[in-house]
């Protein structure tokens, strides 16, 4: 079996991966399979708020990494992937919940924003931004920031709730609850792809 030899764009570009072109599509298949898993097993690190139906988790960690390692196409592609399973009733989201319920419910919102963080990632990461921390950080909190976006937006709806205004707002409940801890998760994400392309570097050029 012959292997393709390419110029990286993305960290799993740094893997050997097959020319066939069957069985480049079943290698494209497990690493965004792979992607679904590391989602689902950090969705599984969860500590429930109590007074906002959003835990907190370390899904967006991975949502982040499975950006700038696959790219925007098999990022995007595994998180959608990622609600699909979950929706059909597989154990993936947090606290091994599934179903169609936990797929549309208060957390939907954040689980569309997984998608478009990691297209946004991915392409910001094929065009350089992953290659130092300054960029990459950027990225990161932009990317971030979308999942906020979204998920604030949705859960007003879902909950019937004020966007912003008043005491209890989806931005109370949805947002300032995890910036503390989405700041170090994205500080994480944005250091691991410097550090694996700086790793990697003799090999890329």
């Amino acid at each position: 079996m012959s292997m393709q030899t390419l110029t990286p764009t993305h960290l799993v570009d740094l893997l050997p991966r097959p020319s066939e072109r069957n069985r480049l599509l079943l290698w494209n298949a497990s690493v965004v399979a792979a992607a679904v898993a590391v989602t689902a097993v950090c969705a599984q690190v969860s500590i429930p708020l109590g007074f906002t139906p959003v835990p907190l988790t370390l899904q967006t960690f991975a949502v982040l990494l499975s950006g700038a390692a696959l790219g925007p196409r098999r990022g995007a592609l595994a998180q959608a992937l990622y609600w699909c399973v979950g929706a059909v009733g597989l154990p993936v989201f947090s606290d091994g919940s599934g179903g169609w319920d936990a797929a549309s419910g208060a957390t939907f919102g954040y689980l569309a924003g997984f998608v478009l963080a990691a297209v946004t990632v991915g392409w910001l990461s094929g065009r350089g931004n992953d290659r130092n921390v300054v960029s990459s950080l950027s990225a990161m909190v932009l990317a971030t920031s979308l999942i906020y976006v979204c998920g604030a937006l949705w859960l007003s709806r879902s909950l019937g709730i004020p966007l912003a205004a008043g005491e209890r707002n989806a931005i109370s409940l949805g947002v300032a609850p995890f910036l503390a801890g989405d700041a170090i998760k994205v500080l994480a994400a944005s250091l691991v792809a410097p550090g694996v392309w700086a790793l990697a570097q003799p090999r890329t050029k």
